[in-house]
Formats: structure tokens, C-alpha cells, sequence
């Protein structure tokens, strides 16, 4: 890894935390993602760190000047990952204008917010408190573990700064042994799992059926069996620590910020402070057009969706 002392002090620091299973599945994705730092924020000084899950826990190699690979667990999927990659950091992490959360499937899914990322729109966002990436939502709010939740940031592509990743300490929200599931594949939740009726439905939904009611479905949906009960409470434990840390986030008094928003945003204003960030609801109406437009109702008080 570079040293702090060999670094431009002129130029934005991003330090990206990928994590991936093996490359069977995205075999390139390490590839585009420098491809796209390089095209999109060339004046930005880039350090990769790739969290294999694939790989044991304390193999470390570095394929490059700026590129490092270390093992992970593969406990909680990519956030049990992002941890073994925090930890490996260590104090290094304070070095760094901003922390990029990614995982190699971070171009998959509706992709073209992507290209809207570029030089301006980080430097926005290092004077800012709050996380970025693209905002999913729910037709209807959920709760989970006593939280109302209905939007999120998705996991595979998120930006924030050092210190939110210092406040939130684990980025595992949702441990594995959490009183969630039943041990039946027809009906895999507990009566009293803390994950209201209509979110475990849509979660059945999601990896099991046709989706959430926006759209196509999972690509990878199979069968709720014996044989595979164990992958679906796996993913939906995900899917769970997908969504506890954005409200997590939110729990430490940061904003969630839409990458859509912010790019018409900075094109349009020198600067950006915290009181221009609105309710995540409108952010999302210029994007989501007339389809959703009536699911995102009137803004809430506060950020807190």
C-alpha cells in the first residue's frame, strides 16, 4: 500500500473495500471497477482492497501498487467481509477522505446511476454527513427489529467517510444465530422473528417467487426446500444486514443520499450542506417517474424513512 507520505495531499483519497466469492461469477468486476475510477475520477488518489471469501482468513497478497487481496470468512456475506477489511486497515482507515463499500456485483441491476459518479460528486460529499449510493424502496414501509423501514441504500456500491465506518463499529447488523428463523422451509420465519409479516412475505417473495411487485425478480430465485433452506436464510440475512445498515446509518445521525439526486444536485449548486438534503421520498420522485411516483407519498419528518 502506498504511504500516507507519498501521496498528493491535493488530491480526494478513496479507499474501496470489495468483496467478493471467488471471480467464477464476476470474473472482470475488479477490472471495471478500477476501469471506472480511472475514466470517471482520474484525479482521485484509489486503493483497492479485495476481501475474498473464498479465500482463508489471513492470506494477504498484493496484485498491485494500489491493489491488495486478503481472505474473509464469509460469516455474514460482504459485511462480515467489509469487517475483516476494516480490521486489516486499521489505522490506516483515518488516511483516507472516503471509504467505497462495493462488492462484485456492483455493476449489476439498473447500472447507469454509476456513470453519474465522477470528481465533483465525491468532493461533495467528503464535506458532507452522509452516505451515498442508489436508494431502493419498498412499496409499503416494513418494520424489523422494532424499526420502520421502507427505503435503503443497496449494498453493492456505497461511499461514506471513516468515521461513520468508526461509529458503527461491525457492519454486521443482523448476526448469524439471530432468533429469525424457524427451521422449516414452509414457513421459515419464527412466529415471534422480529421482521414484520408483510417483510417476510416479500422476502419469500424476492428469493423464492416473482419478486416485490416492481418488476422482474431475482435472477438467482430457487425453490424454498430442505436442500436449500439454508441458502434462503442466508440471503435473507443479507438482505436483512442490507437494510439494518442503512438504518443504522441513520441511527448515527447521517444522511442517506441518493446518487441520482446528488449528481443534479452538484451540477446545479457551487456547494451542497447538509440542510439541502431532503427526505429520501423526493430525491426519488424525479427518478422513479410516474410508475412509483404515487408510492412515495408526501415526505416524513426528518430522514428517518
Amino acid at each position: 500500500m502506498t504511504s500516507s507520505n507519498d501521496r498528493d495531499p491535493s488530491k480526494l483519497r478513496i479507499l474501496t473495500l470489495m468483496a467478493r466469492h471467488g471471480t467464477a461469477r464476476y470474473p472482470t468486476a475488479l477490472q471495471d471497477l478500477k476501469a471506472m475510477f480511472a475514466a470517471q475520477m482520474p484525479d482521485v488518489a484509489h486503493h483497492t482492497l479485495v476481501i475474498d471469501n473464498c479465500l482463508p482468513e489471513g492470506r494477504n497478497v498484493q496484485l498491485d501498487r494500489e491493489v491488495e487481496l486478503i481472505g474473509g470468512s464469509n460469516s455474514s456475506w460482504e459485511f462480515s467481509a467489509w469487517d475483516s477489511g476494516i480490521a486489516h486497515i486499521g489505522e490506516r482507515l483515518n488516511d483516507y477522505d472516503l471509504v467505497h463499500l462495493a462488492t462484485s456485483a456492483f455493476a449489476e441491476y439498473t447500472p447507469d446511476h454509476l456513470k453519474l459518479i465522477d470528481q465533483d460528486i465525491v468532493r461533495h460529499l467528503s464535506g458532507l454527513n452522509a452516505v451515498l449510493g442508489h436508494i431502493d424502496f419498498f412499496n409499503e414501509p416494513v418494520s424489523m427489529f422494532g424499526i420502520p423501514s421502507q427505503a435503503w441504500l443497496r449494498s453493492s456500491f456505497i461511499l461514506m467517510r471513516p468515521r461513520h465506518l468508526q461509529a458503527l463499529g461491525s457492519m454486521v447488523g443482523v448476526t448469524d444465530g439471530a432468533p429469525i428463523f424457524s427451521g422449516n422451509p414452509l414457513s421459515p420465519f419464527r412466529e415471534d422473528a422480529p421482521v414484520s409479516r408483510p417483510y417476510r412475505q416479500l422476502l419469500i417473495g424476492w428469493l423464492t417467487g416473482a419478486g416485490t411487485g416492481q418488476g422482474p425478480g431475482w435472477h438467482s430465485r430457487f425453490d424454498l426446500t430442505d436442500e436449500t433452506l439454508s441458502l434462503f436464510e442466508s440471503k435473507a440475512r443479507a438482505i436483512l444486514n442490507e437494510q439494518m445498515l442503512t438504518n443504522r446509518l441513520l441511527a448515527i445521525g447521517s444522511a442517506i443520499v441518493d446518487v441520482t439526486w446528488l449528481a443534479r444536485k452538484a451540477k446545479a449548486a457551487d456547494s451542497i450542506s447538509l440542510g439541502d438534503i431532503p427526505d429520501w421520498r423526493v430525491q426519488l420522485r424525479p427518478r422513479v417517474g410516474r410508475k412509483f411516483a404515487r408510492l412515495l407519498g408526501k415526505p416524513g419528518r426528518g430522514r428517518q424513512p
